[in-house]
């Protein structure tokens, strides 16, 4: 299947600015979209969507909204991966080769996701870094100096919400290495010591991934409530 991001790029380089599901109308908008892929076209211009009533703005919100979600999704991945190693310290040993396997795929689809989200915030950063370089440039546009200042007024205020939008996503995510590191290598231990001794070597592991999860979790979701109030901000402007 191919995602409605991947239908997307900006004039300069490939990257994923898809305007929101909702947003769009025509069905012949994404037969359009599919069949120049088909075509060979590799990249499609922010002008292509133009042409239909899409800008930048609504390019930022529609990744943003990704961004969120793949957020949303990270911290399931990795309250399940913690559920899972929690529970290879109360099996018996008998039983460590299934909870290994699954402990294993927790953190496989962990990993996973970590690295969409990265990709996610990169095309925010990407996007946003368009949509401002564009309207600092249009304010000397302006023949009228009142509604000039009104645009760069409106214009710093984004500014300033999106440097704390971005600001907590980046916190987030640097928060989801560390985890994945101490996960990775209580996977590898695991895999060659599927024994008792293992189980209680991994008991002094737990309570440190416990708390590195749970502070995850909130700057995860203090990252997905800026997102939101990004997202609102925007759309009322």
């Amino acid at each position: 299947m191919v995602r409605r991001d991947e239908l997307l790029a900006a004039d300069a380089a490939p990257r994923s600015i898809g305007p929101a599901t909702a947003a769009v109308g025509p069905l012949r908008v994404l037969l359009l979209a599919f069949s120049l892929l088909l075509a060979g076209c590799e990249t499609i211009s922010y002008s292509f969507w133009e042409q239909f009533g899409y800008e930048k703005r609504d390019f930022l919100i529609s990744n943003v909204e990704a961004a969120q979600e793949a957020q949303e999704e990270a911290k399931e991945e990795f309250a399940d991966a913690l559920e899972q190693f929690s529970s290879v310290v109360t099996v018996e040993p008998s039983e460590l080769r299934d909870v290994y396997d699954r402990l294993s795929s927790a953190f496989e689809d962990a990993e996973d996701q970590a690295e969409e989200v990265s990709e996610r915030i990169d095309d925010v950063e990407n996007v946003s870094d368009d949509l401002f370089r564009e309207w600092r440039s249009e304010l000397s546009e302006y023949d009228n100096a009142n509604l000039r200042s009104a645009s760069e007024r409106q214009l710093k205020t984004s500014e300033a919400k999106y440097a704390d939008l971005i600001r907590a996503m980046r916190r987030a995510e640097s928060r989801m290495e560390p985890v994945l590191n101490a996960f990775r290598d209580n996977v590898l231990f695991l895999k060659h010591n599927l024994n008792a001794q293992a189980i209680a070597s991994l008991k002094t592991e737990l309570s440190s991934i416990e708390s590195n999860v749970s502070v995850l979790i909130r700057e995860m979701e203090a990252s997905i409530a800026e997102s939101e109030s990004f997202i609102n901000d925007m759309k009322q402007a």
